[in-house]
C-alpha cells in the first residue's frame, strides 16, 4: 500500500500548489463590473486593470523598501479578504457635491512580515495603497509606482524647475510618453494621462500624512515610476520666510510602523467631463478630525497684494498703502457687496519675523472692530517659518478676533513639510482660524481631516501676470482643480488678450475676456474666492461685481455640459433652487458656437437668466461684455452659446416665483 499513499501524498501536494497559485492571483471587480483590477503575486507584485474589456493599464509594479527590505520582492501572500462598501460622503466644505456616493469593492492582500496592500474599485476609477503593522518607527527607504503606458500615450503634467523645492506653479507641458518617459524628465501631481483611446487617467495621491509627495520620473519610452523627496535632518537660514536643507537622510520618511500610507488613484473617464466632476479625493480622504465644524465658513474675499492697494476716485482723499484708512476701505467695499473677508497681504506686519506686531500705519485691533461692525472678517498673510517659530500666534490672533490666516512659501514637498502643514492645520483649527496655503504643495486629503484648510494655491494664477495665459489656464478645470480646491485669485475687471497685455500699478490687467474672468467664479473652485482687482475697479463695474459676488462658494451640484480638455470647459452648478452656468475657452483664433441643452433644470419651472457674455469686438477689446436678461427659460430649452477666442460666459437662473 506504500504506492497508495505515495499516490495521496503527491495528490495532495499537487491540491495545495494549485491552490497556492491560484491566490497569487486575485481579482477585483467593481459594483457594476465596468472596471476590473488583477493583482498578480510572483516573484514582485504587479497589476494590471480593464474597463468595459478594454485594458486601461497593464503590468505596473507596486512596492514598499521598509528597514532594508523591500514589501514586494517574493512576498509570501498570507490571506486575502474581500469586501463591499455602498455608503456616501458629506464634505464640510462641498466644493462640487453635497453628497458624494462612496460605492466600491475592496481586496486586502495581507503579506508575512506585516504588511498589507489594498486595492479599490470603482466605477469610474481604482485606487491601492500600502499599510503596515510594525512596532515603533520603520525606516522607508523608498515606494515604486511604475506605471505602463502604451506607446501612443500622452501626458499633460507640470515639470517643476526647481525639483522637489517647488510651489506646483510651472505651467502645463503636452508630450508623448515616448519623448518624456526615455528624458527621465520630473513632473509632479495630478497628472492627466491621455491614452490616445477615447479615453483618459487622472492620477494623483489621496490620504497624504506623515510622508513626502509623489513626483514622477520617466524610466523608459513608455513608462515613469514615483521618486520621493529625502527627509531633512538638518537646516539651516536661507531668509527671512524659509530654510536651507543642509543635510538629508538616506530615507522619505521615518514613521508609524503602524498606520496606512498614502492612497495611489486613478480616474479613468470617457469624456473630458468626468475630469470636471471628479470625487475622487473626497471618497479616498481621512475622516474629519474635528468634532465642531459650524465655524467654518469659507467665502468670497477682497485682496489686496495683486491690485497694490491702489485705490482712487471721489470718495479717496488719502494716500492708499498698507495703512489704516485703506484697509478701512478695503472693509467698507467688502460690506457693500457682501464679501465675508479681507486678506491683509505681505507689509501689513511690522516684519515677517513678528507675527504680533502691525506695521506704524496700522491700528489691528480697530480694523478688527470695524470688519466686526460691518459684518466682515480679517484674514492675515505670514510665511510659514514665521508660523512655525510661533506656534502659539493662533491662539492669539482668536483672542484678536482675526478669522483665519494665509501661509505662504513652503516651497517644499518633503514629509518634514507636509508634516508641517499638519501641525498648523490641527493648531488652526483647536482656535477656530482658516487656512489658506499659498506657496503649496497640491490638495492631497488633509482638507477633509482639517476642512479649516479652505483652499491651496499650487496653480498658475493670476500672480503671474502676463505668464498666466487662458491657453494654459483652460487645463486647470481637468487637472489642478479636478482634485481640490485652488486659490488662482481672479477677477480682473481690466481685460485684455494676451497680444495685448499691459501688467504695472496701478493698472493691472488680468488676460481673457470680461466674460472669461467673470466665468472663472462658476469654474473654478474654492474655499476662499478671491476678488483680485482694486476696490476701484469693483465699484466702477458694479454689476459685474454684484454678480461675482453673489455666485456660491460651495455647491450641492455639479455637472459638465461641454468640455474638452485643452480646449473649453462649460459647467453647471446648482446651490438650492438657483443653477449658475460658467464658461471658458482657450486662445483658437475662431469663435465657438454652442447649442447646450438644459435638460438639467427642474421640469415644469420657468426661470430667469441673467448673463454676461463676449461682447461683438471681444476678441480684440477684452472688456467689450453684454449683460443680458431673459424670462421663461425652462427644462426644454437649449442656450445657444458665442466664445471669442479667450472668452467665456457666465449666467445664473432663478426660478420665477
Amino acid at each position: 500500500m506504500k504506492w497508495y499513499r505515495l499516490l495521496c501524498l503527491f495528490l495532495l501536494l499537487v491540491v495545495g500548489v494549485h491552490v497556492s497559485e491560484a491566490q497569487k492571483n486575485v481579482e477585483l471587480i467593481s459594483p457594476t463590473g465596468n472596471v476590473k483590477v488583477e493583482v498578480s503575486v510572483v516573484d514582485e507584485i504587479r497589476w494590471s486593470v480593464w474597463k468595459d474589456g478594454a485594458p486601461v493599464i497593464k503590468d505596473n509594479e507596486a512596492s514598499m523598501k521598509i528597514n532594508g527590505a523591500v514589501c514586494g520582492n517574493h512576498p509570501k501572500l498570507a490571506k486575502v479578504r474581500k469586501s463591499s462598501v455602498n455608503t456616501s460622503v458629506k464634505p464640510v466644505v462641498p466644493l462640487k457635491q453635497a453628497v458624494v456616493e462612496n460605492r466600491y469593492n475592496e481586496v486586502r492582500l495581507d503579506f508575512n512580515g506585516n504588511w498589507s496592500l489594498e486595492f479599490r474599485a470603482y466605477d469610474d476609477g481604482i485606487a491601492y495603497r500600502f499599510l503596515t503593522k510594525k512596532k515603533g518607527k520603520i525606516c522607508v527607504e523608498n515606494e515604486q509606482c511604475a506605471i505602463n503606458l502604451p506607446e501612443d500615450a500622452l501626458l499633460h503634467v507640470q515639470q517643476p524647475f526647481w525639483g522637489f523645492g517647488c510651489n506646483y506653479e510651472d505651467p502645463y507641458s503636452h508630450e508623448s510618453i515616448q519623448a518624456w518617459g526615455g528624458d527621465k524628465r520630473k513632473a509632479v501631481l495630478p497628472a492627466l494621462i491621455d491614452l490616445q483611446d477615447g479615453r483618459k487617467l487622472l492620477f494623483s495621491e489621496s490620504d497624504l500624512q506623515d510622508y513626502p509627495n509623489m513626483f514622477l520620473q520617466g524610466t523608459s519610452e513608455h513608462s515613469f515610476t514615483s521618486i520621493f523627496a529625502k527627509d531633512p535632518l538638518e537646516f539651516g537660514p536661507r531668509n527671512d520666510r524659509s530654510l536651507e536643507i543642509l543635510k538629508e537622510a538616506d530615507y522619505i520618511a521615518l514613521t508609524s510602523g503602524t498606520r496606512s500610507f498614502p492612497w495611489r488613484w486613478f480616474l479613468i473617464t470617457d469624456n473630458d467631463g468626468q475630469l470636471v466632476e471628479n470625487t475622487m479625493p473626497s471618497r479616498l480622504a481621512p475622516a474629519c478630525a474635528l468634532d465642531d465644524t459650524s465655524w467654518i465658513k469659507p467665502g468670497h474675499v477682497s485682496w489686496d497684494w495683486w491690485n497694490g492697494c491702489y485705490v482712487w476716485g471721489q470718495d479717496v482723499d488719502f494716500v492708499p498703502g498698507r495703512n489704516q484708512k485703506t484697509y478701512q476701505y478695503y472693509l467698507d467695499f467688502a460690506s457693500r457687496f457682501g464679501l465675508e473677508y479681507i486678506i491683509m497681504d505681505e507689509y501689513w506686519a511690522r516684519n515677517t519675523r513678528n507675527p504680533f506686531e502691525a506695521n506704524p500705519e496700522i491700528d489691528l485691533p480697530a480694523l478688527i472692530r470695524y470688519g466686526e461692525e460691518r459684518g466682515v472678517g480679517i484674514i492675515l498673510w505670514l510665511p510659514w517659518l514665521t508660523i512655525e517659530n510661533h506656534m502659539d500666534l493662533f491662539a492669539t490672533y482668536e483672542e484678536w478676533g482675526i478669522k483665519g490666516v494665509k501661509v505662504d512659501f513652503m516651497d517644499r514637498n518633503d514629509r518634514w513639510m507636509t508634516d508641517f502643514y499638519e501641525r498648523a492645520a490641527a493648531e488652526a483649527a483647536r482656535h477656530h482660524l482658516l487656512i489658506d496655503f499659498h506657496g503649496s504643495f497640491k490638495p492631497s486629503g488633509l482638507e477633509y481631516k482639517y476642512p479649516n484648510i479652505i483652499s491651496y494655491e499650487a496653480v498658475r494664477g493670476m500672480e503671474w501676470g502676463e505668464n498666466c495665459h487662458p491657453d494654459n489656464s483652460i487645463w486647470v478645470p481637468f487637472i489642478r482643480n479636478a482634485v481640490g480646491s485652488m486659490d488662482f485669485t481672479p477677477g480682473a475687471m481690466m481685460s485684455c488678450q494676451p497680444d495685448n497685455f499691459i501688467s504695472r500699478h496701478p493698472n493691472n490687467y488680468g488676460q481673457g475676456t470680461r466674460a472669461y474672468q467673470m466665468a472663472l467664479f462658476v469654474v473654478f473652485e474654492s474655499g476662499v474666492q478671491m476678488l483680485a482687482d482694486s476696490p476701484t475697479n469693483y465699484y466702477r463695474n458694479a454689476d459685474c461685481t454684484e454678480f461675482i459676488a453673489s455666485v456660491p462658494i460651495t455647491w450641492d451640484e455639479t455637472r459638465s455640459l461641454s468640455c474638452e480638455a485643452g480646449e473649453l470647459a462649460v459647467v453647471a452648478k446648482r446651490k438650492g433652487d438657483k443653477w449658475y452656468i460658467g464658461g471658458i475657452t482657450n486662445g483658437a483664433q475662431r469663435e465657438r458656437q454652442l447649442d447646450l441643452s438644459l435638460d438639467f433644470l427642474k421640469d415644469g419651472v420657468k426661470y430667469k437668466m441673467t448673463s454676461f457674455v463676449d461682447g461683438p469686438n471681444a476678441a480684440t477689446q477684452a472688456m467689450d461684455y453684454r449683460k443680458q436678461s431673459v424670462d421663461g427659460i425652462s427644462s426644454a430649452d437649449t442656450l445657444p452659446l458665442r466664445l471669442v477666442r479667450n472668452g467665456g460666459f457666465a449666467a445664473v437662473l432663478e426660478p420665477v416665483k
